[in-house]
């Protein structure tokens, strides 16, 4: 059976298996910044255990500042701060864009037509070329055009907050896989 090599970690003092240390050459400059700057003493042929390999690797690469620590970003309310007449525009455009409102519609205009040529026999309100049912859909829609535009306008900007929230999201999470991945190059260069 073969002698187990002990050697000195200059940073705790204790003597520790070979297998489970790291010599300062092997070490992240990063990382052996981070040492010496409680140990100025570490030289590249000094050697550190793994347990405390683990805080200096954590301390070096929290300090990197290429990093953003990872926050928790709740997602504001997109009617919170919506004025009266923002609330009142979202509701037309809801209920315009709805079945409700086309099968309503549609029932009223039929309802209008039904009155006018068959029940009052073409000499209602609003005889056949039903000018008056024109008029009212013209100005229908011309009211209900901005409106649904002022809704899409506020949607986009939705749309846009949350596409950058979701950027950031993405960016502290790669940012965190490249944390995991330094943490792993850090134990696999220890490895001969």
């Amino acid at each position: 059976m073969k002698k187990p090599i002990y050697v000195l970690c200059d940073v705790s003092g204790e003597n520790v298996a070979i297998e489970a240390a790291v010599p300062g050459y092997q070490l992240h400059p990063r990382v052996l910044a981070a040492i010496r700057a409680d140990f100025p003493t570490f030289r590249v042929d000094s050697f550190i255990s793994l347990n405390r390999l683990l805080t200096y690797v954590n301390r070096a690469v929290d300090h990197a500042h290429v990093l953003p620590k990872p926050t928790h970003i709740p997602l504001p309310d997109p009617d919170a701060n919506l004025t009266f007449g923002q609330r009142v525009a979202d509701r037309i455009a809801d209920f315009g864009g709805s079945w409700t409102f086309i099968l309503l519609f549609l029932g009223v205009i039929i309802v209008w037509m039904a009155i006018n040529v068959w029940y009052m026999g073409n000499r209602g309100f609003d005889p056949y070329p039903f000018i008056l049912l024109n008029l009212l859909l013209s100005c229908l829609a011309a009211l209900q055009a901005p409106v649904i535009m002022m809704s899409q306008n506020r949607q986009e900007e939705r749309d846009r907050e949350r596409a950058r929230q979701d950027y950031e999201v993405n960016l502290k999470a790669e940012s965190e896989i490249r944390l995991l991945q330094q943490k792993m190059d850090l134990l696999l260069q220890r490895k001969p």
